[in-house]
């Protein structure tokens, strides 16, 4: 017997630098466990994951056997492979969610990606020591599915994610197949790989293969043409929106109580949130496109500049609305006589 092996037979006590959560991993975190401030900056590929198993697209034949091997509580070690961007990584996740619930995927999920160091150590501590240990509370059932097992209760063993395992080294693989091995109890292993042929026979014998195939269906920016909308534009761009200026300017042009005019504006400036500065300049490009006299143009515009210059140089947005209020109801006055 090689020496890593028996090492592997010893258990070693827990370092106080080790964590069961995926705060303690050092590389990427998933988007699972992201604070809700970091999820703006995701990739798309991890923002729009699917989330339930349901959500995954293709693949209904491994959907089915991943869902019966949880209903009756059997889930072995399962290995995924194939060509990137198949699914792999999706599936796996949305099953831990399946079984565990979101609530529940930190304490019971660990996962390990391409960022992480995969090597002799990390698997004699890290994944050795979450795989050792045994969940003694009750954290509830799983939020969807009742715990994938019978009685409605969440599975009572872990699951460790290797995600890229054939960058492991060999050294690591062969002690990682004796934790499998040992800890089969407590944890179930769920290895991803691109090319099956890297890992070691040891390690496919003791996984059930399934192999994602690319889907057949092309999504031709289904995502893109979902997410990217006029108001998802402007609001990127900080630019206010055509029909909120629309409505500043028709009140405007049609409402004599300033007091009326002046409350529209502050409304959608708070709603919206926009700035004077960008009012005033999208209401000089509105007026200028319709058809007035053209002293009553000029009006509006020098007025609007001289409105914009005291913003620029640090004037009170107050008063200097009540200014723009001004500029156009007296440019309206004008048009009806």
């Amino acid at each position: 017997m090689s020496d890593y092996e028996d090492e592997m037979d010893v258990d070693v006590p827990v370092s106080k630098d080790i964590t069961f959560s995926s705060d303690a991993k050092q590389g990427k975190r998933s988007a699972a466990n992201l604070p809700v401030e970091a999820e703006d900056s995701l990739p798309w590929v991890e923002k729009y994951r699917p989330v339930s198993l349901a959500d995954v697209s293709g693949h209904q034949d491994i959907l089915a056997t991943i869902n019966k091997f949880v209903d009756s509580n059997r889930l072995p070690h399962l290995l995924l492979y194939g060509p990137p961007g198949t699914g792999k990584t999706s599936t796996i996740l949305a099953l831990a969610r399946r079984i565990y619930g979101a609530e529940n995927m930190r304490q019971m999920v660990l996962e390990l990606n391409a960022s992480d160091d995969r090597g002799i150590d990390v698997v004699r501590e890290q994944i050795k020591t979450f795989a050792s240990t045994k969940q003694i509370f009750t954290l509830g059932p799983s939020a969807k599915s009742g715990g994938g097992g019978g009685g409605g209760s969440m599975a009572s063993y872990k699951l460790i994610i290797l995600d890229e395992a054939d960058a492991m080294t060999n050294t690591a693989q062969m002690a990682l197949r004796r934790i499998m091995e040992k800890y089969t109890v407590n944890t179930r292993f769920c290895i991803i790989a691109n090319y099956s042929h890297k890992l070691s026979p040891a390690l496919l014998s003791r996984c059930t293969p399934l192999q994602p195939k690319n889907s057949p269906k092309v999504a031709e920016g289904d995502i893109v043409r979902e997410m990217i909308s006029t108001e998802t534009i402007y609001n990127c761009i900080a630019a206010p929106q055509p029909d909120a200026i629309q409505e500043i300017l028709d009140v405007l042009l049609s409402t004599t109580d300033v007091t009326s005019c002046l409350t529209t504006i502050n409304t959608l400036k708070t709603a919206r949130g926009l700035a004077l500065a960008d009012i005033i300049t999208a209401l000089a490009e509105q007026l200028t496109a319709l058809e007035v006299k053209p002293e009553i143009m000029i009006k509006w515009l020098e007025g609007l500049a001289d409105i914009e210059h005291r913003v620029a140089s640090g004037g009170s947005e107050t008063v200097q609305t009540g200014a723009v209020v001004g500029v156009i109801r007296s440019g309206a006055e004008l048009m009806s006589k």
